[in-house]
């Protein structure tokens, strides 16, 4: 009796550790910490939301920040809402992430650049029969183009920099980056397209000590929030009350810590998460405790996931009866 207890506590304990110890053996790229201290942290969409949430973090913490955007008024009005609440002045940019001439002078002024963070982006939920073909293009331009403008912009002053110290490349995507939503058809592609972006990119810049992180953020209580609800289809209302609104500083915290220690996937809250887990397939990942769970609850994971897609699709079959 007690050789088979023994037998069941060595079963329950030995193939987690050896798991561990093998995760811990082959994951790459290897754990890093990057300072944002003293180093230039340059950071689009940073006029407002979550971009300038950002930008006020990163200069309280002692970063010399570069915003960018496109209208002047409103990156001035960044600028003094930065100083009033930090001290510190930033540098600010007016360009089109769309046009890369425009991006690479923007760079080139503001180099070298030690952390990128490509947060700009254009939100419109609609049916894809509904929208006009220029509202998806424009999306696809801001949210993707513009983010391959960005990094082919800065990539030759980050591989050519005199500080050797590890830098980032940030995106910015969504939980609509994550999982397929209702109105979200072009949103979410112009999003999901930052994945494959982010995982390629990882592997062409590693050997240059650039670290990339992926950023997913839940529905965020920002002025693009607010315009885009006005606009929504009901339904995809319907399916998106079951998400959490959160705030930006909670996001900026989280975006933040992500970078500074070189994570690849960043969550922002429990359902991201879950999302992080559910769809994490071939992304790298620097935590062989992170990986470790990731393999032991995948499988659950998967489960809730389909719990998710129920209730989506019991929304969709409900509300499209009652209109019959």
């Amino acid at each position: 009796m007690a050789d088979a207890y023994l037998s069941f506590i060595a079963l329950c304990i030995f193939p987690p550790i050896f798991l561990l110890i093998f995760l811990k053996l082959i994951l790459r790229p290897r754990p890093v910490r990057i300072p944002i201290k003293s180093r230039h942290v340059f950071i689009t969409g940073g006029s407002r939301g979550i971009g300038l949430g950002l930008a006020r973090q990163a200069a309280a913490e002692g970063a010399r920040v570069t915003i960018l955007a496109r209208n002047l008024e409103q990156l001035q009005e960044a600028k003094t809402s930065i100083r009033l609440s930090t001290g510190v002045d930033v540098a600010i940019v007016s360009a089109d992430v769309r046009d890369f001439e425009a991006v690479k002078e923007a760079v080139e002024s503001a180099s070298p650049i030690d952390v990128l963070i490509c947060n700009q982006g254009v939100f419109s939920s609609g049916e894809l029969v509904s929208q006009e073909i220029k509202e998806v293009k424009d999306m696809i331009d801001v949210n993707l183009v513009g983010s391959f403008n960005l990094v082919k912009a800065a990539l030759p002053g980050m591989k050519n920099r005199s500080d050797r110290r590890p830098v980032s490349i940030a995106f910015m995507s969504s939980q609509a980056g994550q999982v397929g939503i209702y109105g979200y058809t072009a949103y979410g592609a112009s999003k999901f397209g930052l994945k494959g972006l982010a995982e390629a990119l990882q592997q062409e810049v590693i050997s240059d000590d650039i670290h990339v992180s992926l950023i997913f953020p839940p529905e965020t209580d920002t002025p693009s929030l607010a315009e885009e609800k006005e606009r929504r289809p009901p339904l995809t209302s319907i399916i998106a009350a079951s998400c959490n609104v959160m705030q930006v500083n909670e996001v900026v915290k989280k975006a933040l810590n992500g970078i500074k220690s070189g994570s690849f996937l960043v969550s922002c809250n429990f359902k991201g998460f879950l999302a992080l887990i559910g769809t994490a397939g071939t992304s790298p990942q620097r935590s062989y405790v992170m990986a470790f769970v990731e393999v032991i609850s995948a499988g659950v994971v998967r489960i809730v996931a389909f719990c998710y897609l129920w209730s989506f699709y019991r929304s969709i079959e409900k509300w499209h009866t009652q209109k019959k």
